[in-house]
């Protein structure tokens, strides 16, 4: 993609169907011909233009308005225009198809995933943390979402990012001024107490980790994951937790043959919830299918909720068949704390208690401490700042920086530092620091962002 980012490029801006408004946007260094070709004439810069979108024949496409936005005051940094019609299918093809043919002598093309606001980043409009904060925009699932992918575009978490950098930059610049001017004799590291710099740029660091683990949360979610046997009230469960009838419910065990999954939200963030086939031995194949995936869904969870049924609790045949389910499940889950044992139907068995969360998929009974208990394993707090939408690269580049200065800070605190040393992981942190925002970036991992987002963003 970055070899022809010379290219002028048009695609349809809006998502796939009817609406009452399209848009066609294209992107160029000069976008004179296709404006007058199309238009029919010149347009005021940054004012929105009634006009008829012109066929070959001088005919007319349909009308609507035109927006000129020219270089480098656009979204781009280039010259863009935006022409928003109707919203109907046909009608932007129809323009789509008469700005590539119009264009053809300037090498106009159809735009790649995420072209337009790879230029954005490319022409320093937009950062990459605030590039990739469009995207999770766009995708966000929930109000929360939302609100810090929004902080995240406004340049919030860059701006943390780049405070941090800043003062790497002056410890880097006061240690690596020592090394060159060794015959001063200075005691740097009481002088310009660099012990104590290092110390509250780790401390800066922490917290902002830790906001960007929870924004990174934001927008990834949990995956969480109810088995059991069957008839325990798994699809039950999840009709309850997500307030609507989505799972099939009857007394005929076998009744779920595959997996159903519904994203919730709690507090703010996406809960994945994965409801599965009951776990037994089964000689119906399409049962066994179903049981299979189960067990499936089970290894890729990032939580477990084993579901128990309180009333067959002592049963032989029933305890034996949960003993032999949880002898299978994986034991990192049990390790990592993330296997939840959850017992159900306490409105028909309140005598009952047991070693686990207890719950009434038909009343709702206990369901909000078990709520609480998912964002436990999620790791949620809440934060008294707002938080910023964050990626897992981000959480990886935040914690190979801090990496670099925990070896930094050994090196300053050990009996007979050498600086040579210390200057060195500090100008690693900084490269780690600088791969969020994209100061330091890889043209693969460029291309991996940006292919991600949707055609003509």
């Amino acid at each position: 993609m970055l070899s022809r980012r010379q290219d002028p490029i048009v695609a349809v801006a809006t998502a796939p169907g009817r609406g009452a408004v399209g848009i066609v946007r294209a992107s160029g260094r000069d976008l004179t011909l296709l404006i007058e070709a199309v238009c029919g004439r010149s347009l005021a810069a940054r004012h929105a233009t009634f006009v008829p979108f012109r066929a070959g024949d001088g005919s007319a496409i349909d009308q609507g308005l035109a927006i000129h936005f020219p270089a480098p005051h656009s979204y781009t940094g280039e010259d863009v225009l935006e022409l928003q019609a109707h919203g109907g299918p046909v009608v932007l093809q129809l323009l789509l198809a008469r700005c590539l043919e119009v264009g053809a002598g300037i090498g106009l093309r159809l735009a790649e995933p995420g072209e337009f606001t790879q230029r954005a980043y490319l022409n320093d409009k937009l950062d990459l943390a605030q590039a990739e904060a469009v995207s999770d925009l766009i995708d966000a699932s929930t109000e929360a979402a939302a609100r810090s992918a929004s902080r995240s575009l406004a340049g919030g978490f860059s701006a943390e990012v780049h405070a941090l950098r800043d003062r790497l930059i002056t410890l880097r610049m006061l240690v690596e001024a020592t090394l060159d001017f060794p015959e001063e004799e200075i005691d740097f590291l009481q002088k310009a107490d660099a012990r104590g710099q290092l110390a509250r740029i780790v401390e800066q660091l922490d917290a902002l980790l830790d906001r960007t683990r929870q924004g990174a949360l934001l927008r990834e979610g949990i995956k969480v994951v109810i088995a059991g046997q069957p008839n325990v009230g798994k699809s039950s469960l999840l009709n309850a937790l997500a307030g609507a009838e989505l799972a099939i419910v009857t007394p005929i065990p076998g009744t779920t043959r595959d997996k159903v999954s519904e994203t919730i939200q709690i507090e703010g963030v996406p809960v994945h919830v994965i409801d599965t086939a009951g776990l037994r031995e089964t000689h119906d194949e399409v049962e066994r299918i179903g049981v299979e995936r189960s067990w499936a869904e089970i290894e890729g969870a990032d939580a477990l909720l084993f579901l128990h049924d309180l009333t067959r609790l002592g049963e032989p045949a029933y305890d034996a068949a949960d003993a032999a389910i949880a002898a299978r499940l994986p034991a990192a889950l049990a390790q990592a704390g993330r296997l939840v044992p959850v017992f159900n139907k306490a409105d028909a068995a309140p005598a009952k208690r047991a070693q686990g969360l207890v719950v009434s998929a038909k009343t709702g009974a206990g369901l909000d401490g078990l709520r609480r208990r998912l964002l436990e394993l999620a790791g949620w707090h809440a934060s008294p700042e707002g938080l910023f939408i964050a990626r897992t690269r981000h959480v990886q580049a935040l914690r190979r920086t801090s990496e670099h200065l925990t070896l930094a800070r050994a090196q300053a605190e050990s009996a007979d530092p050498a600086l040579d040393l210390l200057a060195e992981e500090l100008r690693l942190a900084q490269m780690a620091l600088g791969e969020i925002t994209g100061e330091f970036s890889a043209d693969d991992l460029l291309g991996e962002i940006f292919s991600r987002f949707c055609i003509g963003k």
